[in-house]
């Protein structure tokens, strides 16, 4: 049935481009050409559909996030063995693809061949530069997780049947932490790898505590105790890989944290496949930070203005008095937040006051599809306050979740306290922009229609991150809130956060910052709570590459839209545009701009 609907789906892409010709009639250089292109595009449509084939087959527990369940019992394989056939696997799409005539294919097919051999290329330098198997714990933790939670956590199908193949997974998930005993280098493992996997370990229990164990009494004798028998397994299994973590990974964990500039210019090239260079990337950011504070300097020149007790506000303020001001001005909006047990009601509210604002302003076509705010699984809380759970693409008819956090039990008043300034009444509503409407809900159904199952499947994190800060600017600019100053202060603090990502990315894989040069961009340039900050430092050593993904994709929208307005002048129609950027299914926002102004796909 998988099958079926992967071949229909991009046999659909190929369907505008292919003309019928007639038999027997001399063939024109019009019609030559037209069959020419439709050869091309049908050689590729095959290349394509192999591809996600042979990912569908090497990675089981990727397939189910996609939403193709043929292979929900089984496991990715990362022995050495394993990893050969994916390696072979790669090199001989690329090169059947290197041997096809790219400038042949329709434009749409030259944008998908694109990111097909840029993740194809990312794969083999995976394989054999990057080499994450033998130095990054965190790829089979995180394996081990997702294997069981991403057959739980959506009804897909019957519970019954998904426990069946989470038992399935469960007898191999041993087998997955041996492969990683074997294969890892402590030499060659950073120790705040090594500590993080270590304090993580047993994360795979609490899901199968959550999601499994509650429902066992779904399944006859026979499949209960077959379960049963599994999660006694990995619970010895995990216990004698926290053994090995302990004793063996922590203590003899040698390995440099920081990958290196030749390393971090080459990763973050297939990671963005933006037109934007490390250098480029850097520059504007640091320009941007400049110019966001003064945005906020005079905003705190307004809204503290005849404040009893407000620090001074000159017109020309040094960098101190900058400082204090915008920190005075927030003190406002921190103010304002929502009861330890009232955050999800909050969201609530939140996401149907910006749905509705979208709806009166006409700002972009909406959804028809569900969405269902959600509190947030008890084992992911506590590191953010929500995320959007879309469906996979080819899970039809599901619902995409918006999920938030209350506030852990065992919080103290302090901490609950520090983590609501930060999530202040605001922010909540710039999160339910961000990842509700319009923001990764809106912008996950658009995607959704498009017909390439390959560009779906390769969906381009940065375009969907761009877009969701992009409507943070674009909610604000369109008078959200009323215009409320405190509202533009909290989002220009919060697109402030997506500038020090990129900042910091760079800072710590390539200019060697310290601890304390990360906390003072973070803390004192871009007014993160320490919590907040201390996370992302620890998120910037175990990352490359994925931090600047949200400040590169902005940039590249924002600069797509100002091309776009130049075209069109006064026939510039905000909706229309925000349709047809969404149209496309997500490829790399590069490629969206090709293909509206009709430049060479490159």
């Amino acid at each position: 049935m998988r099958q079926t609907l992967l071949a229909l789906a991009l046999l659909t892409s190929l369907a505008a481009c292919q003309k019928a010709e007639s038999p027997t009639a001399p063939a024109t250089d019009g019609q030559a050409t037209a069959a020419a292109v439709s050869a091309a595009d049908a050689a590729f449509t095959d290349l394509s559909a192999r591809a996600l084939e042979g990912w569908f087959q090497l990675s089981p527990v990727s397939a189910t996030q996609i939403g193709d369940h043929r292979f929900d019992g089984e496991l990715d394989d990362l022995s050495e063995a394993g990893r050969a056939r994916g390696l072979e696997f790669s090199q001989g799409i690329l090169a059947e693809l290197q041997a096809l005539d790219v400038s042949a294919l329709s434009r749409e097919n030259q944008v998908d061949a694109a990111i097909l051999r840029n993740q194809l290329q990312y794969d083999i330098w995976n394989a054999q530069t990057l080499q994450g198997w033998a130095w990054d714990p965190q790829l089979y933790s995180g394996l081990a997780g997702q294997a069981i939670y991403g057959l739980m956590a959506r009804e897909f199908a019957p519970l019954p049947e998904r426990l069946k193949s989470a038992t399935a997974r469960m007898q191999k998930i041993p087998a997955l932490l041996a492969q990683a005993r074997a294969n890892l280098d402590p030499a060659r493992v950073p120790k705040v790898h090594a500590e993080t996997v270590a304090r993580q370990n047993a994360g795979v229990l609490g899901i199968v505590d959550t999601f499994i164990t509650p429902h066992l009494d779904q399944l006859d004798p026979a499949d209960r105790q077959q379960a049963q028998t599994a999660i006694d397994g990995l619970k010895t299994a995990v216990a004698e890989h926290q053994k090995w973590l302990d004793e063996t990974l922590v203590p003899n964990a040698k390995g440099e944290f920081r990958v290196g500039a030749e390393v971090y210019d080459q990763k973050l090239q297939f990671a963005l496949l933006s037109s934007l260079s490390r250098a480029e990337i850097k520059q504007r950011a640091e320009a941007e930070l400049v110019r966001v504070r003064g945005e906020m300097y005079a905003i705190a020149q307004q809204v503290l203005k005849d404040t009893a007790g407000a620090p001074e506000l000159p017109d020309n303020p040094s960098p101190q008095q900058q400082q204090k001001a915008i920190e005075a001005a927030l003190e406002l909006a921190y103010a304002q937040h929502p009861a330890r047990d009232q955050v999800v009601a909050d969201a609530r509210v939140a996401l149907d006051r910006a749905t509705a604002f979208v709806r009166e302003h006409d700002l972009v076509t909406l959804p028809d599809a569900p969405v269902e705010i959600i509190e947030m699984p008890e084992f992911q809380r506590g590191v953010a306050v929500a995320y959007a759970d879309s469906p996979g693409p080819l899970d039809k008819n599901l619902k995409t979740f918006y999920a938030v956090s209350p506030m852990p039990e065992d919080w103290t008043d302090a901490q609950v306290e520090s983590f609501l300034r930060e999530y202040n009444s605001r922010m909540i509503d710039l999160l339910s922009i961000h990842e509700g409407t319009p923001g990764h809900y809106l912008e996950g159904w658009h995607s959704a229609k498009f017909p390439s199952t390959l560009r779906a499947v390769l969906r381009s994190g940065m375009f969907a991150e761009g877009w969701a800060v992009y409507t943070e600017k674009m909610m604000a600019d369109a008078g959200y809130l009323d215009n409320d100053p405190l509202f533009r202060l909290v989002q220009l603090k919060f697109y402030l956060r997506t500038i020090a990502n990129a900042i910091l990315d760079q800072g710590v894989h390539v200019d060697g910052w310290s601890r304390e040069q990360a906390m003072d961009l973070m803390v004192n340039q871009t007014f993160q709570q320490e919590s907040e900050a201390a996370g992302k430092w620890t998120r910037a050593q175990l990352t490359s590459a994925q931090l600047p993904t949200y400040f590169v994709g902005v940039q590249e929208h924002f600069d797509l839209r100002k091309a776009m307005e130049e075209k069109q002048g006064d026939a510039f129609n905000l909706k229309a545009y925000h349709d047809q950027v969404l149209s496309y299914g997500a490829p790399p926002v590069r490629f969206v701009r090709e293909l509206m102004l009709d430049e060479p796909i490159q």
